[in-house]
């Protein structure tokens, strides 16, 4: 096994899987957290499911005798279409491009740039290796997209040394969750899902295939839940203390009581090996997830048809709203079932179907649980009334455009904010609303984001036209005591966000 110094391309990604010789092994809105499903074809199979003790022994020796049967490596042949040139290749794990700060802040105490990894060991010109696990005793497998994308074969080998061919059932590359069947043989081993999901603090041992070495095993807790690591717009990962490596991508996590609890899918880390953060997709998803697989092949997703992004203490206070939940709702596309439904820009969904939401973020997993045609009741704020639209969804489109929130970006309006605003009709800009024409580099509104060629469509929920109906607005906001008001801008490019002017700052 000969170590490579790891490429500039590879240290910005956390990887969890690991590249072979000749066959690899193993892994807007309206998507998102899947709901919590059994599936049925693992209950009335003849082979009963690998149980464990109910509470831990001394040691985990126990919980792995009986579970690590059910766990197996997955080695993939790639097909042409992956290319050559991509040194990460399908096999290196999932690709981290937008890390958020508190993992930015991570790296750089460690003198790195972004998620790390060594370069793949063993690597073969056309294959790598990652993990799974075995649900039914007819021989469904689950391990990772990553692992399996581009598969032209597919080979999975179980605890007991087989190696037995299987084939790609379904993938999903927004959760990475993919499915495959064993093609030949019958009664294997298998494990189960958990039936709760795992607290912080609680125990668990990871079982996979680091580095192509089989049946590894590692134990930690759960040291976190619900992380987003910008790997994809479904982000709910549980955060594990577990080692983990390249090669353990699509292996599962179990509790101690040998259910499991989570499928590892990235690493974050400085070295790309097991000194960092190892992330793990809930299991609750991943049934989900493998239900529709395993039914139809692929994963439909319920689709309300808006933009929204974040509500920020800013946009809250801008809003007149005690605390900073919910989900903002920047415009609703025309012919989406959000727009036919009455949904306009400024609204702030706060309940979908009675349930709380709390985020952006969290209404794009709520609706994505939901399958196309269902009915839902949507809760919302339009200028400080309570109000609700019952809203049938849409099925999410296919090529992933318009997927949901984006991060909020405030500014600032009026030239004692630093602005030169002028009628946008008049310099040609927009047919409504008030153009930027010049920003003061020092002024709030720069720091705020705001450019020349901006336009502002509205302040305070009120359409402007004229600078004059900029100022009316805020002086409005001034006088009914709101720390904040809010803007609706529309960038250079055509795309619109809200922003939040403090007018404690705006002086």
């Amino acid at each position: 096994m000969t170590e490579t110094r790891p490429s500039a391309r590879t240290s910005r990604r956390a990887l969890a899987s690991v590249a072979a010789a000749a066959l690899i092994a193993g892994g807007a809105i309206g998507s998102g957290y899947l709901p919590t499903a059994t599936p049925a074809y693992a209950q009335a199979l003849p082979k009963s499911p690998i149980e464990a003790p109910e509470h831990p022994p001394g040691s985990f020796a126990g919980i792995v005798n009986k579970v690590k049967p059910g766990v197996v490596s997955v080695k993939v042949k790639l097909d042409d279409s992956a290319s050559s040139d991509d040194e990460d290749g399908p096999s290196q794990g999932r690709n981290l491009q937008n890390v958020p700060p508190q993992l930015r802040e991570f790296f750089k105490r460690f003198g790195q740039n972004g998620p790390g990894g060594m370069q793949p060991q063993h690597q073969g010109p056309r294959g790598a290796v990652g993990s799974g696990f075995i649900i039914s005793a007819d021989g469904y497998v689950v391990t990772n997209n990553h692992v399996v994308d581009h598969a032209k074969t597919v080979q999975v080998t179980l605890d007991d040394g087989r190696t037995l061919d299987a084939k790609v059932i379904g993938k999903d590359s927004k959760t990475d969750v993919a499915l495959l069947k064993i093609t030949e043989g019958s009664n294997f081993p298998y494990v189960q899902f958990g039936k709760a999901a795992p607290q912080v603090g609680d125990w668990v041992v990871a079982i996979g295939n680091p580095f192509g070495l089989g049946g590894t095993v590692t134990a930690g807790i759960v040291s976190a839940r619900g992380r987003d690591i910008g790997a994809g717009p479904y982000d709910d990962f549980l955060q594990i203390d577990a080692p983990i490596n390249k090669g353990n991508s699509g292996g599962p996590t179990f509790n101690v009581n040998g259910e499991v609890v989570g499928v590892n899918t990235a690493i974050a880390s400085p070295s790309g090996g097991s000194v960092g953060l190892a992330f793990a997709i809930p299991a609750e998803t991943v049934q989900a997830v493998v239900d529709q697989l395993r039914t139809d092949g692929k994963v439909a997703r319920g689709y309300l048809g808006v933009q929204i992004q974040p509500v920020t203490q800013d946009i809250a206070e801008g809003l007149g709203l005690d605390k900073a939940k919910g989900a903002l709702v920047d415009h609703a596309e025309n012919g989406t079932p959000a727009a036919k439904a009455g949904l306009k820009a400024g609204d702030v969904i706060e309940k979908v179907n009675g349930d709380t939401v709390d985020s952006a973020r969290e209404l794009s997993r709520k609706i994505a649980g939901l399958k196309p045609g269902a009915k839902v009741e949507l809760s919302y704020l339009r200028g400080g009334k309570s109000d609700t639209a019952t809203v049938t969804l849409g099925a999410m489109p296919t090529d992933g455009t318009k997927v949901a929130s984006r991060d909020d970006e405030s500014s600032n309006g009026q030239p004692r904010l630093g602005l030169q605003l002028a009628p946008a009709g008049d310099v040609g800009l927009s047919d409504q609303g008030v153009a930027v024409v010049q920003v003061d580099p020092d002024g709030p509104a720069a720091a705020k984001g705001i450019e020349a060629g901006d336009v502002i469509l509205d302040v305070g929920g009120q359409s402007v036209s004229r600078p004059a109906d900029v100022a009316t607005q805020i002086r409005a906001a001034e006088s009914s005591g709101r720390k904040a008001v809010l803007m609706r801008v529309k960038s250079g490019k055509g795309q619109t966000r809200f922003v939040a002017v403090s007018l404690n700052k705006a002086g």
